[in-house]
């Protein structure tokens, strides 16, 4: 498996797509429960396919990440050959998780307080797997605005 499985919830909200997956294999819906209760490895095995098809197409798609704490944000603009970081930290007590310090951020982002850095690198790894380490340890897809609000401010 090249990322991990979906969660129940995901697998849920994709019920369409892992029966439109399933009858690609030729496995209809009785089939289906009858794997399950015959074969848990052979449908686990399904599972973990489709996962990892699910995981492929959104990770293609994605082009921006970005992740907060309390005293930092790491937006990320994903491109094909590299990533390019602006790492932003609060020097004071606000915490950027709850709406108020974040909306401080925006309106003071060249305040004396707030240290902006960035930087860009070639991906070491294939780009996915490395977008899905950065999602797995917490960082959530985005739109970007974030990150381009402070790339504008930065250049």
């Amino acid at each position: 498996m090249k990322y991990r499985q979906l969660t129940k919830e995901q697998f849920e909200s994709l019920h369409s797509e892992f029966a439109r997956f399933l009858a690609t294999q030729r496995i209809d819906a009785k089939e289906w429960i009858q794997i399950k209760e015959d074969n848990p490895k052979l449908a686990i095995d399904e599972m973990n396919i489709f996962s990892d098809v699910v995981w492929d197409d959104v990770l293609t798609k994605t082009q921006y990440l970005e992740h907060f704490s309390e005293t930092t944000a790491n937006l990320f603009k994903c491109e094909a050959a590299e990533i390019h970081r602006i790492a932003i930290k609060v020097n004071w007590d606000i915490n950027l998780l709850e709406q108020q310090g974040f909306e401080w951020l925006m309106q003071n982002p060249m305040d004396n307080s707030v240290d902006i850095f960035k930087g860009s690198k070639p991906y070491k790894l294939e780009r996915n797997t490395e977008l899905f380490d950065l999602i797995e340890k917490g960082s959530n897809i985005s739109k970007g605005e974030i990150f381009e609000y402070f790339y504008q401010l930065i250049s």
